[in-house]
């Protein structure tokens, strides 16, 4: 039976940070983005302190200094050369490792004996040779590998999904909207269904996700039943729109806090773009209030701006989303909420740049 790995870095920038200083266990940390505008990593006790990832920092002081949580700027060189040893290390451990992103990776266990063990085994080394904590799943497919690693985080660290039993049991709660592959999308569309878990999504018929998820959805039906769809190198296919978006701790009503809280919703969309290798021709920036607060005065803009060029560069996508952000904000409004969308999505390699 084939069997994937997936290796995932907890809390990867802040544990970067906590590396180099043995005092900051167990202290809460968080790391701001370029600008020290965003929150952008957060260690487990930033997270219990009730601080969010896209928070402005100007918006969680209070709680910054009274849970002494510490502050750090992005460090992206050191970011990247403790993500090299990570893959480094995997690789001593598994076959064909391939990098998913700065802080996971995939990579292949078939034919290993005791492989329960064996995957302890490898994370204890890999975390002993590279200081960075780490969660490892691994399961019969891509799609289930990734929800194994995150159910790993919860039991020790590792998780192995052996068979049907397993992959039942593993499936059985797990929530809908943290699937690979599902997006807002078709978040929306599985909802309206009544479905809330993984194991109550896969009980729908093959046909279903066929006429309603296209290959990409066929594909994922038959994942998470165990039977491989995609392999190694391969990631499942393009969606239609690629979002970041977050809820604010506090409302927020300053027109340079809302935009840096874009920017830095922006930044992330630029790089999930690059990579999936892909490049956006259209660009969406909400803005929602609370729909549940009806003494407040309710403002849901959005604007869709087309590109001249589809792009997924950071400077490009940053600059509008800022401009747009700008234009749709209104005083005296206190909004709890904003993304960034990008659509119109076209293969980075039919981009021509001149």
């Amino acid at each position: 039976m084939p069997m994937y790995v997936l290796c995932d870095c907890n809390n990867f920038y802040a544990s970067a940070e906590r590396l180099f200083r043995p005092t900051l266990r167990g202290l809460p940390i968080v790391v701001l983005s370029n600008n020290d505008g965003c929150v952008i990593a957060r260690s487990d006790e930033a997270k219990a302190a009730g601080i969010k990832m896209g928070d402005p920092a100007f918006m969680v002081t209070d709680l910054i200094k009274k849970n002494n949580i510490q502050v750090f700027s992005s460090n992206y060189v050191l970011y990247g050369d403790l993500s090299e040893r990570v893959m480094h290390n995997l690789s001593r451990w598994y076959e064909k490792v391939i990098p998913y992103s700065i802080d996971e990776a995939f990579g292949w266990a078939g034919g290993i004996q005791e492989l329960s063990t064996y995957t302890r085994e490898a994370r204890v080394s890999i975390i002993r040779n590279t200081g960075i904590p780490v969660s490892i799943g691994v399961a019969p497919t891509k799609t289930l590998a990734k929800l194994a690693n995150k159910l790993s985080k919860k039991n020790g660290g590792t998780l192995v999904l052996k068979d049907q039993q397993d992959i039942t049991n593993a499936v059985k709660d797990f929530p809908v909207e943290d699937l690979w592959g599902i997006g807002k999308q078709y978040y929306e569309k599985i909802s309206t269904l009544g479905i809330e878990t993984v194991g109550q999504l896969r009980e729908l018929p093959e046909l279903w996700f066929k006429q309603n998820m296209t290959v990409q959805g066929q594909r994922m039906w038959n994942e998470l039943w165990g039977r491989p769809m995609l392999q190694l190198g391969e990631l499942p296919p393009a969606a239609k729109g690629v979002s970041v978006t977050r809820s604010f701790s506090n409302y927020i009503q300053e027109v340079d806090v809302l935009c840096e809280a874009v920017t830095t919703y922006a930044s992330r969309l630029a790089e999930k773009l690059r990579m999936e290798k892909m490049c956006c021709s259209q660009l969406e920036v909400f803005l929602l209030t609370n729909k549940h607060r009806e003494d407040h005065p309710q403002h849901y803009p959005k604007h869709i701006h087309k590109l001249n060029i589809a792009s997924n560069s950071t400077t490009e996508i940053v600059s509008v989303a800022n401009k747009v952000a700008r234009m749709l904000f209104s005083t005296g409004i206190k909004y709890r909420k904003a993304g960034v969308i990008a659509t119109g999505l076209v293969p980075e390699s039919e981009i021509q740049f001149h």
